[in-house]
């Protein structure tokens, strides 16, 4: 059982965006269905070691089925698969089965506050029709945090465009690795909690400051929902210089920021420094498959491929040989 049920929102940012440079959408909007490949590979060498990478994107069309006969077979000559970077809390289920009463009204403001009380009055204003739009009379939302009404607007907004959030493909390689019984390497970080009922109370209580989340997922949905549509089309094709191209307002990092600094999170120990943390884990974790075996195979977000914090680049700077897909 999750402890906080906080987690997606501490990590989110850097799991599940997409990097980009600025520049305008193509007119292209149609979802691509049937199977597609999805872009090539990412080559790390090292002598005669290698990593392959594989770039994965949110969001995906819904009915997209994904197939890369490349990919299968690669994977099938590898030695270990790493799962993707991550971080996760969890208590033990008989301890969490105590946390149950205190999870109740967990999203809701503190003091009973509605979003018109919490929200600038022009992003309270343009959340209105969009609310409307995407999650009809949901009058329960209004007294949620900004940050989980971001979450459920946005999900709601994808659903209604023909999109998911994509783990379809991760969880596809993940299956063909288990099934060849290729052995499985988890990166993910465990944030230790000391005490979960107190952590549970303190954000209860806490104030975020969450309502930039809202106003760019705000922003996202009533500028981006086309220019999703490009990019998914543009990853089930492999065509990455497309995706560079294509601007976006980045909500998911103003939601994740929005719980990393909040005060709950602050005082909270395990909970420090977290997105370094996920970065070094997997890159440990990558460095010693490739000291370990002649063929290795790992997933990664474009994000963390083509975007600021480069994990690739970190391995090409530590001297590994990385070469993109052509």
């Amino acid at each position: 059982m999750s402890a906080l049920l906080l987690t997606f929102h501490l990590t989110s940012a850097y799991a599940q965006t997409e990097a980009t440079e600025a520049g305008e959408a193509a007119p292209e909007t149609i979802l691509l269905v049937g199977q597609r490949p999805g872009p090539g590979l990412w080559k790390v060498s090292k002598g005669d070691h290698v990593l392959w990478v594989f770039g994965t994107y949110s969001p995906l069309p819904q009915k997209m089925e994904w197939r890369s006969q490349e990919v299968e077979r690669i994977l099938a000559q590898t030695q270990e698969y790493l799962s993707p970077p991550g971080a996760h809390a969890s208590v033990g289920f008989f301890r969490g089965l105590t946390l149950l009463p205190s999870l109740i009204g967990l999203k809701k403001n503190p003091d009973g506050a509605s979003l018109r009380d919490v929200l600038p009055a022009d992003v309270y204003t343009r959340w209105q029709p969009l609310k409307a739009k995407y999650l009809g009379e949901n009058d329960d939302i209004e007294r949620e945090r900004p940050i989980f009404a971001a979450e459920a607007l946005y999900e709601a907004g994808l659903k209604q465009a023909g999109l998911s959030k994509g783990y379809e493909v991760e969880k596809k390689l993940f299956s063909i690795a288990k099934e060849r019984k290729i052995k499985l390497t988890g990166t993910a970080v465990k944030l230790e909690i000391d005490n979960a009922s107190k952590m549970v109370k303190d954000f209860k209580k806490s104030q975020i400051a969450d309502a930039a989340c809202l106003d760019k997922t705000l922003s996202r949905l009533e500028s981006d929902i086309g220019a999703m549509r490009v990019r998914a089309n543009a990853w089930a094709k492999g065509d990455l210089d497309a995706i560079r191209k294509l601007s976006y307002p980045d909500q998911e990092q103003e939601c994740g920021d929005a719980m990393r600094n909040a005060d709950f999170v602050k005082n909270a120990p395990g909970f420090q420094n977290v997105k370094e943390r996920i970065r070094e884990a997997w890159l440990a974790a990558a460095e010693k498959a490739l000291d370990a075996n002649a063929s290795s195979f790992a997933t990664l977000r474009l994000t963390n491929i083509l975007g600021p914090e480069n994990y690739l680049a970190a391995l090409k700077n530590k001297g590994y040989q990385v070469d993109s897909p052509e």
